[in-house]
């Protein structure tokens, strides 16, 4: 039997839907959330509640192995509830306001190792091919190894900076200074190198780019570096649908999507340079702490080369009995 809410919280599930346009999924997880709440106190009105049974509640909801994810979410909705009644009320604090959850474990980013990009990259369907769209694609995966691009960035390329008929770049190549310029999350601008690599699958694909532009193209699609079939500046889903198809062909693992190949650039570069300040650069993170999380892959790949190399790393048949 579902549990019945005060008007005051049914009140708000319908300003987010109405007025906030929250999706039905979204609704009936804060239902659900309400609902535990006042379960664990059943008679006690919601206004009557305080911090300190807010802060008992997530702690019996912890006990209960509630995920540090879950527990997050719960605590948002009820947080959110009071947020949007106490200015309705007599109440002055939100009760839910300071309270905290366990930390949500960051995961790390998947990347491709070294040996797996060069499996992917050099695979022979992508560097024999002589088709437009193999061209195209091989340019298009160098790139996104070699400069870190977000796929939203490399879909946004022009052949160079143009102005012209409305229409103003937002990120360029400059083949001659082996660089790219794109922007980024926050509309920040960065110039990022090219690699000698993509730099040549660049010019490969751009000698044939006509054959996929139609004459009476709009300004914006003439400019774009990358076009799919119909000719018009390639779709995001079609880049990810490519890779995806390269990656089951070459045997790697077959979730790689344009966000691995940004992922795996930060790593290898990291691995080599050590230098945490020009990844956040070349990555366009606004913040270092969003680059540090590669030191954990590189450390990852450090503590393997350690176990295969040291030799009091490594167990002995005797050890591995035990």
């Amino acid at each position: 039997m579902t549990r019945i809410l005060p008007d005051s919280m049914e009140k708000w599930l319908s300003y987010l839907q109405t007025n906030q346009r929250y999706a039905s999924h979204t609704l009936a997880a804060y239902r659900r959330d309400l609902v535990l709440l006042l379960e664990f106190y059943p008679d006690t009105p919601a206004e009557n509640l305080s911090n300190a049974q807010i802060r008992h509640a997530v702690a019996r909801l912890h006990a209960q192995d509630y995920s540090p994810r879950s527990l997050a979410r719960i605590l948002s909705a009820w947080r959110g509830f009071y947020q949007w009644w106490i200015p309705q009320t007599t109440v002055k604090v939100n009760p839910a306001l300071d309270v905290k959850t366990p930390k949500i474990a960051r995961s790390l980013p998947k990347a491709l190792s070294v040996e797996q990009t060069q499996a992917l990259l050099d695979h022979p369907t992508v560097i024999t091919g002589t088709e437009p769209a193999d061209l195209r694609d091989q340019a298009m995966f160098e790139v996104l190894y070699s400069s870190g691009l977000r796929l939203a960035e490399l879909v946004s390329l022009d052949t160079q900076y143009t102005r012209k008929d409305g229409y103003e770049s937002v990120s360029w190549l400059n083949l001659d200074e082996g660089e790219v310029t794109v922007t980024g999350k926050g509309g920040k601008t960065r110039t990022v190198p090219l690699g000698r690599t993509a730099i040549r699958a660049l010019t490969q694909w751009l000698a044939i780019r006509h054959k996929l532009l139609p004459p009476s193209s709009t300004t914006q699609d003439q400019s774009a570096v990358f076009l799919g079939a119909r000719g018009r500046r390639i779709a995001p889903r079609v880049v990810q649908l490519q890779l995806k198809k390269l990656s089951l062909r070459s045997g790697v693992p077959a979730q790689v999507h344009p966000h691995v190949l940004r992922h795996s650039f930060a790593s290898h570069v990291l691995q080599s340079a050590q230098d945490l300040r020009a990844v956040q650069e070349m990555l366009g993170h606004a913040n270092i702490a969003t680059t540090q999380i590669y030191t954990r892959l590189d450390f990852q790949h450090l503590a393997q080369v350690y176990d295969k190399a040291h030799p009091r790393a490594k167990m002995d048949e005797t050890d591995k009995k035990k």
